[in-house]
This record gives structure tokens, sequence and C-alpha cells, in this order.
């Protein structure tokens, strides 16, 4: 089944951002048309080791971070800078719901590739561009780099230990978070376009930017600064709201302790054997706590370092309290919580046998989602698609590869 039946949509976008946007376009259903430049194709793919191992443990061509953003399509290798080129995209885009590209702003214009061309061909075109800055502002022209956005747009700021402890200062997140959450908001932002569409039967343009997510992700940080004006601190992984809520040392390793509300905190206690620090004036409560952190939190972490991890997250958690283990990634895919749900799926592909893949995350009622497919090789569905979408017959697309068009 697909929950986007007959939905077509072409990914002009490389990277991460954009690919993670279609692959959740392709997840729930959407045929999905990855257009790559011949013999080339999208960056990632080069973007190793590792790299897959085929059948015979010899490694393929297909890079894992490219593995990791671009299942279930298909991949069509056409060069567009190209007059010739261009006007066989407008083929494929009169037929086409979606177009979703990430190059720098105007840079399409010049192929007659731009939304206010496009749509006059394709009225009901849903056109999605993501950009660094967005499609206006001073910074409009720069190239936007994940990386270099959560400089910009204050997560390092808000990320990475206390100045005053070892290893204080800014830090990136572990993931390119920026990048993967404007993937989020710009398919969030598609599927609104389609169903909106359907009433009025016009299509948008959408203008996605990876500095306007940022900001919007800072949530309720960036609402404390708005509302106080005062600047946030870097708290490493203590939170500045709430206390408890950070790491600590056991006597085998670290925990988490995640404490929410005083009921939950007066239960830690209990089982700390201090349930007088429950009913402690200084401590009772969630703000006495904050007012209180460099008292209470030391006091808390002396106490911890005399259990074994196991132990205390048993204990913690028969009455209640968050907590959990620090995993690795060999813990985290071997942990039964997330063997149970499945979270990883091998699906064959063509030259390295079978790939893992990491399961779309949200599950449906019934057989909303189609079984997974492995990201393509480049130009893999090249003829395929020529054939079905544009009638060409095997000749025609012949001559478009001695034109190297295709």
């Amino acid at each position: 089944m697909s929950l986007l039946p007959g939905i077509k949509v072409l990914d002009l976008t490389r990277v991460l951002a954009g690919p993670w946007c279609t692959q959740i376009l392709a997840d729930y259903g959407a045929t999905v048309i990855k257009i790559e430049k011949p013999g080339v194709g999208d960056d990632t793919r080069h973007w190793g080791p590792p790299y897959a191992k085929d059948a015979d443990g010899n490694l393929s061509s297909e890079a894992a971070y490219y593995l990791s953003a671009n299942r279930g399509k298909q991949s069509v290798t056409l060069d567009f800078s190209k007059p010739e080129g261009a006007a066989l995209l407008r083929q494929l885009i009169l037929q086409a719901d979606v177009l979703i590209e990430n190059y720098k702003v105007g840079s399409l214009q010049k192929y007659g590739l731009d939304y206010e061309t496009l749509k006059v061909l394709n009225p009901r075109l849903i056109y999605c561009s993501i950009t660094g800055f967005g499609q206006n502002g001073p910074y409009a022209a720069r190239a936007g780099y994940d990386f270099a956005i959560q400089g910009i747009g204050g997560l390092m700021s808000i990320t990475g230990e206390r100045a005053d402890l070892p290893g204080g200062g800014p830090q990136k997140v572990g993931v390119a978070v920026v990048d993967i959450m404007t993937g989020m908001y710009a398919s969030t932002a598609i599927l609104a376009a389609l169903a909106n569409r359907a009433g009025s039967g016009l299509g948008r343009y959408i203008d996605v930017a990876l500095l306007d997510v940022q900001v919007a992700m800072l949530a309720n940080v960036g609402m404390n600064y708005l509302v106080s004006e005062t600047l946030p601190k870097r708290w490493g992984n203590a939170h500045p709201n709430i206390v408890p809520y950070q790491t600590f040392e056991t006597e085998d390793g670290e925990i988490v302790i995640a404490i929410g509300n005083d009921s939950q905190f007066a239960s830690f206690c209990r089982v700390l054997d201090t349930p007088e620090w429950g009913v402690d004036e200084r401590f009772a409560s969630n703000p006495a706590r904050v007012k209180h952190r460099e008292l209470l939190v030391p006091m808390i972490a002396t106490r911890l370092k005399a259990w074994l991890s196991t132990e205390l997250a048993e204990a913690l958690e028969a009455v209640g309290v968050p907590c959990g283990p620090i995993n690795n990634l060999a813990q985290v895919f071997a942990d039964p919580q997330v063997q149970a749900r499945a979270m990883r799926v091998d699906v064959p592909h063509p030259t390295a046998g079978s790939v893992p893949q990491v399961r779309h995350p949200v599950r449906f009622s019934g057989d909303a989602l189609a079984p997974m497919q492995a990201p393509p090789l480049l130009g893999q569905h090249t003829d395929l698609v020529l054939q079905q979408m544009l009638g060409l017959q095997t000749d025609q697309i012949l001559a478009l590869r001695q034109q190297r068009l295709v």
C-alpha cells in the first residue's frame, strides 16, 4: 500500500537535508525520482569509508552516508546544464507533483527550472527550495552547511560543557541535526501543500532555510531568552530548568537521571535512602532544586557512586523514576526494545547483496508502508523512467547517452 499513491516527486537535491525530506516522502509511498549528474551523482555516494560490502565481503561503491538518506528512490542521470537536458527535465516536470531542490538562490533560473517558469508549465506543481539562509536577506547568496548553521543559529552556544568545567566550550551536535530537522520541516510543508492542492487545484512555492529551522528548533531555550532577555548558559548534560536532570557517575559507569516532577524526586530520594531530601524546603519543589542546584547535585553524585548502573536503573524504574544507560551504537542496535521494534532492516541490494537500513520510525495501522527498497545505484532507473514517463524507445535513450545527456 501507499499513503501517497500516484504522487511523483522530482528530487534535485544532494547531501542530507533534501534527501532526508524525499526519503520520508518515499517511505510514505511517493514515487521519488532522484535526478543526478551523469558519472558523478550525489556527493555523498563518495563520502566514505565506510562503504557497504558485497556478498563476497568486498567493498562496494555505496558509501554508508549515501545509504542513510536515499532508500526507496529511483535514480535518473540527467545533465540539465545543457539545453537539451533541461528540456528533457521539463518534460518530466509536466508529470510531477513535487519538485525539491537545494541549489544556490537563483541558480536554476538560467536553465528555465525556476518556480516562476515551471508554474506556467505545471500550475499544480509544488516546488520546494532548501537553502542555507532562504530566498531573501543579506545572507541569501551564501552557501549553508549544517556545522556553520549550528554556530550562526546559536545551537553551539548552548551545547557543550560549562565553561568552568574541564572540556568546557561550545560543541556541535553529534549528527547533522539542522539538516535532518530541515528535511523534516520540508516534508511536512510539502504534505500540507499537497493537502491544500486537493481543494485549490494549485501548487505552492515553499522556501525552507537551514538557519530558520535552527532558530525555530531552539524551542524552550529560545523562548527562555525572549522572555527573560538573559543569555542561556551551556549546561553540558544538565538541564537549565529541571534538577536533577543530567548524567551521573556510578560505580561502574554513567547513567541518565531525568526527573520531571516533585513526586518522582521523592521516589528517587527513597531509593537513595535519603527521604528527608524529598521534604527539605530547599529541594522539595523543582524551583527550589534549581535554586540550590550547586548544593544538591554533589550530594546526589556522592550517593550514586556507590551503585552499579544496572542495579540503580532497576531500582528507579521500579518506582517510576525515568533513567537509562548511555549506550554506544552497538548496544543501541542490540537493545531488546530496539530489536522488538525492528528498527534495523536488511534490504536486498543489486551489488552489495543486502544493505542495512534504519526503519522509518512512524508506524501506521494496516499495511500503510510499502516494503523497503535499497537506495538506488547511480542511474539505475534512467531507462525505466524515460520509457514509462516520456515514452522514449531504446534507440532514443541510446542517442541521449551518446550525447552524454543521460
